[in-house]
């Protein structure tokens, strides 16, 4: 079985020799266009006078484009429709395009839009979260809230509380590959675009809108992105409309690509929040009660900033069980970049918020942080809840049970899979009022319930693992003895939703062929941007059909093959497209079963795949020599599959339902060390155990959780945005905004996987792997808080990202010296 192997990425030699293909290396005609935006010099204003004669005459030049000679406002925005290509008359950001070029070469382009000259009638700017709040300025009338239970009348009756405010910046996507987008014009006035997207049906249907076209008149092709990281999912739709309008009016095929600089200052980043708290607990450490105020820095456009918003407050519980919890939402409107998507939306924002609390509450009572956390989590499934509302008894992890080796008829397989059944793969609960919950369940503040939680067995094996208490210790007896040099340790746990919280993006389509000489052909709605999608795909297709992977290709992502697909996005690309390109294989292979079990006078019940072999009763063929008998009876071997998640049923606006399918879980210990003179740390150790339920890829999935650990301490420690008075982002290169290098990786780096497998039907009782790793760099973060801890008597209120100038700052606050 190809599934649950450790099987390298299907691009990695490609990768490593340089010849795995993006947009930028795809071969252009002669006669390719060039693209490049005139872009704002001023956040907030109107343009006075505009004059680009220099831009026209400039060498290479063959066309300009204002907002007033466009074929329409050609919207760029995935939600509100508030998102021209080109801005008209008012700007809204430094950075904004107002007009574009198209030139012989990217260089004479780049060239000829800084001839223009625009003079501009500024207008104040709201730039930031104090000054949104002042103007009012937001993206709805007013702040969502979510509630459960009264959480004013418990935090008055609460023993103990605690209250601050945590700040946490941006973060920019910094993929390898820029964005990219090609636009070739096909006949009839179709156009062929190639474009580096997470979301391809997206910009297919934003091209065909800019320009009044069928969506079957735009064909977008996406093979491989160098990362995307959210900033793929949206992001790029103005340069594939940019190109199209190019394309479309001139003939020419049209190609554009950020250089990174204007990238950084074009592009959307991370939401940077501001949270407010209030906590209400008793003398054990027990939280009766949280407060939050979540104000959420959305940028100029709307663009995905409402969902990323509801995602910070369906993760402000985390993994604990609190009896009353209040969240409250505001969603600002500023004169910068239109913030977007990026590895969590939301989640990790409003995770950091509930960590903050847990480790303040500790701190005030004098206690082990990790004590307190486990005090508070949700009830393992199968665990008793103590009297004190610790667990006992936690529950063992659940055995992974292999894949059978045998891959044979439907009758057969529905017996020795039940979970795998082609029936099993494409049936789903329709969308409906979320269930009723007893009053004895453990349930979110969003009403779902908790059934599938395993945090305290899991805390508990890592706990041992990393000898955490004895580590602990360690630190405390190093920071008495050595006054420079402090060091601390945190675990942190993470309980991250999988679905879409848009109903309706919970579907994958697929199509898979078998061509005669056995080979097999498969296409999906998913994007593969290195975390390996398409290789898992892959097995899953190897593995209904029995056969070795090299049998099996994936074609690039094409919205003339499977139609209508979701972005590949929410952690959801392998759960989705897995489940459709299963039910695309046992649809096939159940043909092929009855055919062959016809000639053979045999029942389809004794029909095996297996080995790159077919059995049929006490014949055995290749699994090629099969497929020409099929095809030669004039069976079809090919079909297309479709998977929708059950169970998934949300009302956003009353902040109630069942959200997600299911919970990934994980936790993380790291222990830092910072030099109190300076400010500068180093990670010296990360411990993760994480939970990818019978992973589909464990090396693939042991990738994408050290990727997204140190990408998520990033965010949380050197990746700095920094915006002037004037709103011009001045962190916009490599040499000022500082991402991880691998020196900054933990020197001791340990990962395992969880044993256990999915309580819920997913693709070979697998879980999602792509964000919820990303939040294990929380332990990052606090762990310097623990250090900074130790300096003084009052609580490091450090906020992030935790530079060493922040250190410093805090440092000197907790002596009380500030």
């Amino acid at each position: 079985m190809s599934v649950t192997k450790p099987l390298p990425h299907d691009a990695a030699p490609l990768h490593v020799t340089g010849k795995a293909r993006y947009i930028d290396d795809i071969p252009v005609p002669s006669n390719c266009l060039h693209m490049a935006f005139g872009l704002s010099e001023i956040a907030s204003g109107r343009i006075r006078e505009i004059d680009l004669s220099e831009v026209r005459r400039a060498p290479g030049v063959v066309k300009v484009w204002e907002a007033k000679d466009l074929p329409s406002d050609c919207d760029c925005s995935p939600s509100l429709h508030d998102e021209p290509l080109l801005s008209g008359a008012s700007v809204h950001y430094v950075g904004q395009p107002i007009f574009m070029v198209a030139a012989t070469s990217h260089l004479a382009a780049r060239k000829a839009v800084r001839k223009a000259k625009i003079s501009y009638q500024p207008r104040d700017a709201v730039l930031t979260v104090d000054e949104a709040m002042a103007a009012d300025s937001r993206f709805e009338d007013g702040p969502r809230i979510w509630e459960k239970g009264d959480a004013d009348a418990a935090m008055a009756e609460a023993e103990h509380t605690v209250s601050g405010t945590l700040e946490m910046g941006g973060q920019e996507h910094f993929y390898l590959e820029g964005q990219a987008a090609m636009v070739l014009p096909q006949e009839n006035g179709d156009l062929l675009v190639h474009s580096s997207t997470q979301h391809p049906s997206e910009i297919q249907h934003k091209v065909a809108h800019a320009l009044h076209l069928p969506m079957h008149g735009v064909r977008v092709e996406t093979r491989r992105m160098g990362g995307g990281f959210g900033g793929k999912e949206s992001q790029g739709n103005a340069l594939a409309i940019a190109c199209a309008v190019a394309a479309a009016e001139t003939g020419r095929p049209a190609k554009m690509r950020y250089d990174r600089d204007d990238d950084m200052v074009i592009t959307g980043k991370r939401h940077d929040f501001r949270i407010e708290y209030s906590a209400g607990f008793d003398g054990n450490g027990r939280l009766k009660a949280v407060d939050f105020v979540q104000y959420a820095r959305c940028g100029w456009a709307q663009d995905l900033s409402l969902p990323v918003a509801d995602r910070a407050m369906l993760h402000s519980d985390n993994a604990y069980d609190i009896p009353s919890l209040r969240v409250e939402s505001h969603r600002l409107k500023t004169n910068t970049q239109s913030a977007t998507a990026y590895r969590g939306f939301g989640g990790p924002q409003g995770m950091l918020g509930i960590e903050r609390v847990l480790d303040h509450v500790a701190h005030a009572l004098g206690r082990d942080p990790l004590e307190i956390r486990r005090l508070n989590y949700y009830s393992d499934v199968g665990a008793v809840e103590s009297l004190d509302g610790g667990l006992s008894a936690p529950r063992a992890p659940a055995e992974q049970a292999p894949p059978p080796e045998d891959i044979s008829g439907q009758k057969k397989q529905a017996a020795a899979e039940e979970d795998l059944t082609s029936r099993g793969a494409v049936s789903s609960v329709p969308a409906g009022p979320a269930p009723s919950v007893p009053a004895d369940r453990q349930v979110t503040h969003y009403g779902q319930p908790v059934e599938d939680f395993i945090l305290g067995g899991l805390t508990e094996r890592l706990a041992e693992s990393c000898d955490y208490a004895a580590r602990r210790a360690g630190v405390a007896e190093w920071n008495v003895g050595t006054p420079l040099l402090k060091r601390g340790i945190a675990l942190t746990p993470v309980k991250f939703g999988i679905s879409f919280t848009l109903t309706h993006l919970n579907q994958a389509g697929a199509l898979v062929h078998v061509y005669q000489d056995g080979s097999v052909a498969l296409n999906h709605g998913g994007t593969e941007m290195g975390q390996g999608l398409f290789q898992k795909v892959a097995q899953v297709a190897a593995a209904r059909f029995g056969l070795p992977l090299d049998m099996v290709r994936i074609t690039a992502t094409d919205t003339a093959k499977v139609p209508n697909t979701s972005a590949t996005a929410a952690s959801s690309g392998s759960d989705l497209n897995g489940m459709a390109v299963k039910a695309a294989c046992d649809t096939i292979r159940d043909r092929m079963a009855e055919h062959l079990a016809g000639l053979f006078q045999a029942k389809t019940s004794e029909v095996a795949f297996a080995g790159g072999e077919v059995t049929v009763g006490s014949e055995t063929m290749s699994f090629a020599q099969a497929a020409k008998l099929c095809y030669e009876g004039r069976v079809s071997l090919s079909s297309t599959g479709f998977y929708k998640t059950p169970k998934v049923a949300w009302d956003r606006i009353k902040g109630q339902g069942r959200p997600f399918f299911y919970f990934a879980y994980g936790a993380a210990c790291t222990e830092v060390v910072l030099d109190t003179l300076t400010g500068e740390y180093r990670i010296l150790r990360t411990d993760i155990l994480h939970d990818c339920g019978a992973s589909l890829n464990p090396a693939l999935d042991i990738g994408q959780i050290e990727g997204g650990y140190v990408q998520g301490a990033g965010w949380l420690t050197t990746e700095e945005l920094v915006w002037d008075e004037d709103g011009r982002l001045r962190t916009h290169a490599p040499s000022t905004y500082k991402i991880p290098a691998c020196s900054d990786r933990p020197e001791i780096f340990n990962v395992a996987l969880w044993e256990g497998r999915n309580e819920e039907e997913t693709i070979y009782r697998s879980k999602a792997v792509g964000e919820p790793p990303f939040m294990l760099g929380i332990s990052a973060f606090l762990a310097l808080s623990d250090a900074v801890a130790s300096c003084g008597t009052r609580y490091p209120a450090l906020d992030a990202p935790a530079t060493p100038e922040r250190v410093l700052r805090a440092i000197r606050a907790v002596r009380d010296e500030l």
